[in-house]
């Protein structure tokens, strides 16, 4: 497995200079929404989006503010992103820790994802930054008819394999796509160039979405289950459709049955996962996902080699070899 120092240490550098640079973005004269915001900084993640934004600068022109803002931008639209998920998820933990809504309930977490999407927004704005704010607008668009169609499906349980890739094109891939395009755009006017690392990003973001999938089934809490969030929630992802789609009529009505109940069992969740890999679901998945890897990988030969290139390589293997 690629580590994460393999990735960041092309950028070590602008990846230091953008923890401040970030904090001061965010703060405000209201006490209530300076605290909420400190505790979701405190609480950040990977800073995976805005390592791709330098990566993908790094690799095509010469480095600048406008790279800065890019990853901003980007970084203020996933945070966003993250707080409303967890209002639309009904999910009370993130990171290990409780989520805005948790503590401060939906009506603030909601006003406080469009405060951090205002401001990402507005930041392109005021810094005349219109090329990266058309492709900010466009992934705020297309993630939020991605979850839209997540839900409907989940509803209806009638996805098949075409929609579950414009779900995951739409909620997860997009976010990665703008953030290789939005670094790409910051140093050239390419508009080749920009496309190629827009679709990197795309396809390295749905490699990663069908890890998380394969995650839910195989990733196992203390007991040695698996945690099933994706089935409590009726979302059908990549494995399972696969595993359906083999499955005899019955075998499918039972599965089915399973999935439109309310309050599995471990024996459900267990059921499903067991009915998955007998019908090859989770080794189909693992092919696609890779298959996607390679597609990532493809679009870096028309680069010569970099310490760049190759901690944007090294990021591809991280994405689909990773363990949380």
């Amino acid at each position: 497995m690629a580590s994460k120092n393999e990735i960041t240490a092309p950028v070590e550098d602008e990846l230091r200079s953008f923890e401040p640079y970030f904090q001061k973005s965010t703060r405000t004269s209201i006490p209530l929404l300076d605290t909420v915001m400190h505790y979701i900084l405190r609480r950040k993640g990977k800073q995976m989006r805005p390592i791709l934004v330098f990566l993908a600068a790094k690799m095509n022109g010469t480095f600048n503010e406008r790279s800065y803002h890019a990853a901003l931008t980007i970084e203020l639209l996933h945070t966003a992103t993250l707080v409303h998920d967890d209002v639309v998820d009904e999910s009370y933990q993130r990171r290990g820790f409780f989520s805005v809504n948790a503590i401060w309930k939906n009506k603030i977490a909601v006003l406080v994802g469009d405060f951090i999407l205002a401001k990402g927004l507005l930041w392109s704005i005021e810094h005349k930054d219109y090329d990266i704010l058309q492709f900010i607008s466009a992934a705020v668009r297309d993630m939020s008819e991605g979850e839209i169609l997540q839900i409907q499906k989940a509803r209806k349980l009638d996805i098949t394999e075409e929609v579950y890739f414009e779900i995951i094109r739409k909620k997860t891939a997009s976010l990665m796509a703008t953030s290789a395009a939005v670094g790409t755009c910051s140093v050239t006017d390419d508009a080749e160039a920009i496309e190629r690392m827009r679709l990197f990003g795309e396809y390295a973001g749905i490699a990663f979405q069908i890890k998380d999938d394969l995650f839910d089934f195989q990733k196992t809490n203390l007991l040695g289950k698996p945690s099933g969030n994706d089935l409590h929630e009726k979302k059908i992802t990549l494995p399972l459709i696969y595993a359906l789609q083999e499955g005899s009529d019955a075998e499918k009505r039972r599965i089915l049955g399973i999935v439109r109940k309310k309050g599995k069992s471990a024996a459900d969740i267990r059921e499903v996962t067991e009915f998955i890999a007998d019908k090859g679901g989770f080794a189909y998945a693992e092919k696609v996902m890779e298959s996607y890897h390679q597609k990532a990988l493809s679009l870096l030969e028309a680069y010569p080699d970099s310490e760049y290139k190759r901690g944007l390589i090294a990021f591809t293997h991280y994405i689909t070899t990773r363990d949380k």
